[in-house]
Order: C-alpha cells, then sequence, then structure tokens
C-alpha cells in the first residue's frame, strides 16, 4: 500500500506531493496546516486510535471474548493489521467483495455476517477456501431457501471443503435478516445438515436490530440466543465440531453481550464466543459517543473519537452565518450533522475552542454554520468537525491523514470501498 503513486484521485492531499508514494509523502512528516495539504481534508488521531485499539483489546480479553472487528466500518486494510495485532480472532464483513479485500492482505479467519446466494461470490470462496487450508470463513444462514441456493452453487463449484454457517435469530419481528423463531432456525439447521457443502458451527445475530431496543430487551434478545445454542448442542447439532461460535455484537450494546455470554453454561464443545464491534476503532462524535457501552460502565474505560474533518471558512456572508467548504461529498450526516469542534485562526495560526458555531446543514460542498452574537469567525479561518457514525465516514476518502496531536501527519490509511 505504501508504494500508491499519489494523484488526483486522492482528495486533501498536497498538489505537490503528485508523483511521490505516500509511503514517500508520510516519511517527510508534513504539517497538516502548513504542510500543503487543501481543505476538506479528514483526519484521524494517532492517539486517539492507538487508544480505542489498546482498549478493545482489554475489554474482549478481561470478559472472555474473542473479537472479530466489522471490517465495514473501515474496510482499512492498515487498521485490520493493528486489530489482528492486538488480539482479533479476525475481521467481520457484510458482503463477499469485503472478503475479498480481507484476502489480498492476508486475513486468514473472516466472519461474513450475511447469507450469501450469490453464484459467483460462492464459486470464488470455495476456490478460495480449497486453495488455502489456513483460512476459515464463517457466514450467516437464515433460511431454506438459502441453504438450497448456497448448497447448488458449491456443487456446481466443486467445492471440496464444507463452508462454515451459523444460523442466524433474527432480533425480533420487524427487525432486519434472520430467521423469525426458534423453529425456524431449527428448521435451517436442518437444512445445513442435509447437505454435503455446508456445515453448522453455531448461532449468530444483531442485537442492534431488536425493536425500540433497551437494555432489558437487549438482554432478553440475547438470552433467547444462547438459550438456541443451548438447545442446538442438546440436540447434538455439534457433535463433530472442534468449537461452538455464539456471536453478536455491534457498538452499542457489548456490555450487554458480554454479560449475558457470560452466563452461557458448559456446552459439549469449547465456545468460541464472538464479539463484532467494529465502530470503536475511530468511535465518534455523535451516535456512538451517546450510546457506547462505556456511559453505561465508566469503570471499564472511555473511547475517543478519532475523525477531525477540517474544512475552511469560504464565505460569511452576515454575522449569523458563515460557510464550509465540506460538504455532503465529505461528512457522514447519515445519523447527524456534523458538530464543529476546534478553530484554527488564518491570520496567528493559533487554535480555540468552536464556541457559539452549530452545523445547521450540508449541501453537496457546503456546510451551513449559525453563529452566535459576537462569534469570531473569518473567511480562511480552519473549522475541525466532529462526525457522527465512522461507518459513512470512510467510505467518502480513499486516502486519511494520521495525525498526531502537534498536527504532524505520520501515516496515511488507505480504504477499500
Amino acid at each position: 500500500m505504501a508504494g500508491t503513486v499519489l494523484d488526483h484521485r486522492f482528495k486533501g492531499l498536497p498538489p505537490d506531493a503528485d508523483g511521490l508514494t505516500f509511503g514517500e509523502l508520510a516519511a517527510q512528516r508534513r504539517d497538516l496546516f502548513t504542510g500543503g495539504f487543501t481543505t476538506p481534508v479528514l483526519t484521524l488521531s494517532a492517539e486517539s486510535l492507538t487508544h480505542n485499539l489498546a482498549l478493545l483489546e482489554e475489554y474482549a480479553e478481561r470478559h472472555g471474548l474473542a473479537f472479530a472487528p466489522h471490517g465495514k466500518t473501515s474496510m482499512a486494510p492498515q487498521l485490520f493489521a493493528r486489530q489482528i495485532e492486538r488480539g482479533a480472532w479476525g475481521i467481520t464483513v457484510a458482503v463477499p467483495h469485503q472478503v475479498r479485500v480481507c484476502r489480498a492482505f492476508g486475513v486468514r479467519r473472516v466472519f461474513l455476517a450475511n447469507e450469501v446466494v450469490d453464484a459467483a461470490a460462492l464459486r470464488w470462496l470455495a476456490a478460495e477456501l480449497d486453495a488455502d487450508p489456513g483460512f476459515r470463513c464463517v457466514l450467516y444462514v437464515d433460511s431454506v431457501r438459502g441453504v438450497e441456493l448456497m448448497d447448488a452453487a458449491l456443487r456446481a463449484a466443486g467445492a471440496r471443503r464444507p463452508l462454515e454457517v451459523v444460523v442466524e435469530l433474527a432480533a425480533g419481528e420487524g427487525a432486519r435478516t434472520g430467521a423469525r423463531t426458534e423453529a425456524e432456525c431449527a428448521a435451517v439447521a436442518d437444512a445445513v445438515a442435509a447437505t454435503g457443502t455446508l456445515r453448522l458451527v453455531g448461532v449468530a445475530g444483531y442485537e442492534g436490530e431488536v425493536p425500540d431496543a433497551d437494555d432489558a430487551r437487549v438482554r432478553a434478545w440475547l438470552r433467547r440466543l444462547t438459550a438456541l445454542a443451548v438447545a442446538f448442542d442438546a440436540a447434538g447439532r455439534f457433535a463433530d465440531r472442534e468449537e461452538i461460535v455464539v456471536s453478536a455484537g455491534g457498538s452499542a450494546w457489548f456490555d450487554a453481550v458480554a454479560d449475558v455470554f457470560a452466563e452461557l453454561p458448559a456446552l459439549s464443545r469449547p465456545v468460541l464466543k464472538l464479539l463484532r464491534s467494529g465502530a470503536y476503532v475511530t468511535h465518534d462524535d455523535g451516535h456512538y459517543r451517546r450510546l457506547t457501552p462505556f456511559n453505561r460502565v465508566p469503570q471499564e474505560g472511555a473511547l475517543r473519537p478519532a475523525f477531525t474533518l477540517w474544512a475552511q471558512v469560504v464565505s460569511r456572508p452576515s454575522p449569523e452565518q458563515a460557510f464550509l467548504n465540506a460538504g455532503k461529498r465529505d461528512a457522514a450526516y447519515d445519523l447527524d450533522l456534523p458538530y464543529a469542534r476546534l478553530v484554527r485562526d488564518a491570520r496567528d495560526g493559533s487554535f480555540r475552542e468552536a464556541a457559539g458555531i452549530t452545523v445547521t446543514g450540508l449541501s453537496d460542498q457546503h456546510a451551513w454554520l449559525r453563529t452566535e452574537p459576537g462569534t469570531r469567525l473569518e473567511v480562511g479561518d480552519w473549522v475541525g468537525l466532529g462526525l457522527s457514525h465512522p461507518c459513512t465516514s470512510f467510505d467518502k476518502w480513499q486516502l486519511i491523514p494520521l495525525v498526531t496531536a502537534d498536527g504532524t501527519v505520520t501515516d496515511y490509511i488507505r480504504t477499500y470501498f
């Protein structure tokens, strides 16, 4: 990745760096504000990133959990590598393309949290598994029809290794994917057992889709999930397995996952309790900052927002209004608007809190600001924006500067959406 040559494809980077590799540019350790970077530019805090990686590693270890962070949050192989270095079991993804990215960068274990019925994707996956005995991929199944399609595609592909699957239990009526009842889950498991191409290894789901989620409802659903694992084990569905996979865990309720998974009784095989939280890696200034489990259990620690989107004031038409040169093409906005956090004064380079400044809307390439009376803000000032929901921040930027607290850019994070 460090050998990628920089050019017009990568927004925000210094125009005079064209022709350099991003490894060469990183070695120059330029200053974000004086080194030729253009606005808007999304940055990732080196210190916050390191802190967040360590915190979830320690949390998972403390609670006896394996960890497969959801890679679709970032789709950044450099971050995958750092997560695996910090003890992650593997990487979770949502679609086959993301598995291909993982494999291209050497990820050995992938949890694909979706049912895959695309024959071309299954043909590729079968070939990948057959070619590398050390590669492990676990997929969701949630319907008998899905099992039939998967089986037909794998047989047509001549797959030699059975594909490992977990039955997905839906988070309730009106939730997203998953079999709605335990009886339906059993029917799916029976369909898997009737094939020679699929191998049932556990159960899984996503508690973040529980309707009207609160602590009680989430824990009630998680207990349904663990009870399903117990029932499947009692029925002998895992008799010849080395381990039983029980998996859940988004970024809002992993404390409940840890608590309920700790209640699991001993089963006939060792249990891989697999947590899949992914947004922790950058955290955010909105959605997850409000919902993080660490708000409920502060003794466990605290995540730090790691993203800042820097934009410049390009218009100040009135004392109550200003406009930045960043908009929907640059900032996550699917859950919350960005938050004004810092101002870098264009006159002297000093920094101050963005008091009295509120983002009220986004156009394609403009952020609308409301400023309170007396707020000091001029054309040319840089404004640092905090973002909500990191999942839709990474996909807008192919190359993200990694910046230390003093403004030095030490590396560049490449994304593959």
